[in-house]
């Protein structure tokens, strides 16, 4: 019997391209993963104070840091994060029959959104839910962005990587704008139960990131197993595992996870272009400081 996440896939390479997406609240969302009925039966989702809750914009490295965590969860209190959706905990993905069932779903629950902070379930600030915020430098996102579309049936094939340019920079992809999720969580980082972490900073030092995360969530690790989660979760690692976990599509959620491949992408008019996107945005802000971008995207 095929999964639900599965069947989703079959019936959106059934659909024209200009029918995957539609907006709700102003953003743009995938129609198949995201329908209306999901996103207005989250906005009444409680949040627990203990839930484990990731945030990032797509192609941030998401997949990658709910493997790490779910690898955090089971060494700190023995039990292994449920793979029986055999999909990523986006909250946007949930049916509501499936809310129905994560209400009973015993603790730490793992879940995680793409969503824009400000669309969050107010119940989660509420709560004072811990939030782990991903991001990644955004030339390096918008390929992984580009190349994620180009393979998953859910989103609109890109007519062209010009074109898919264009649309990533005017914000008119699934998720909206990089850079209004950039500036929104900006604001938030004097926030305690936020933390925000760059995918480059996990590529460089993964084992200090792993004992970073454990211990803003609260799970205790001995060196021994901050070590062993490290080894466990190199990207070439993770991509190799993910063939149980995501079967045929672990080619569409891990790539290439490299830092730097925009250079293989970009045109100079295109690489200037968002040169200037980023100082306009992002420039003199702790989280345009955190991303490096003159070491990353220059």
């Amino acid at each position: 019997m095929a999964s639900p996440f599965k069947s989703r896939m079959e019936r959106a390479k059934e659909m024209k391209e200009e029918d995957k997406l539609y907006t709700y609240n102003g953003v743009i969302y995938p129609v198949i993963m995201c329908p209306e009925e999901n996103l207005k039966a989250i906005e009444s989702l409680e949040a627990r104070t203990d839930d484990v809750m990731l945030v990032a914009y797509p192609k941030c490295g998401f997949n990658w840091m709910v493997a790490v965590l779910g690898k955090i969860i089971a060494a700190a209190t023995g039990e292994k994060v449920s793979k029986e959706s055999k999909r990523p905990p986006l909250i946007e993905f949930f049916e509501p029959e499936n809310l129905k069932d994560l209400q009973h779903a015993p603790p730490p629950r793992c879940l995680g959104t793409h969503m824009h902070p400000d669309y969050i379930p107010a119940s989660f600030i509420t709560m004072k839910t811990k939030m782990l915020v991903m991001f990644r430098n955004p030339k390096d996102t918008l390929v992984s962005y580009y190349h994620f579309c180009d393979k998953n049936p859910v989103l609109p094939t890109p007519e062209s990587w010009d074109h898919f340019f264009s649309e990533f920079m005017s914000g008119q992809v699934a998720w909206g704008s990089y850079f209004d999720h950039a500036l929104a969580w900006e604001k938030r980082m004097d926030d305690p139960n936020v933390m925000i972490v760059t995918f480059e900073e996990m590529k460089q030092d993964l084992s200090g990131g792993v004992r970073r995360v454990s211990e803003f969530f609260g799970f205790s690790l001995t060196d021994a197993q901050v070590q062993a989660i490290a080894e466990e979760s190199t990207f070439n690692a993770m991509k190799d595992s993910s063939k149980d976990t995501h079967g045929q599509l672990s080619n569409v959620f891990f790539r290439k996870g490299e830092v730097g491949d925009w250079k293989n992408h970009f045109s100079t008019a295109q690489s200037q272009e968002m040169d200037v996107a980023f100082e306009k945005q992002l420039a003199g802000t702790r989280l345009g400081a955190k991303l490096k971008y003159d070491l990353y995207c220059k």
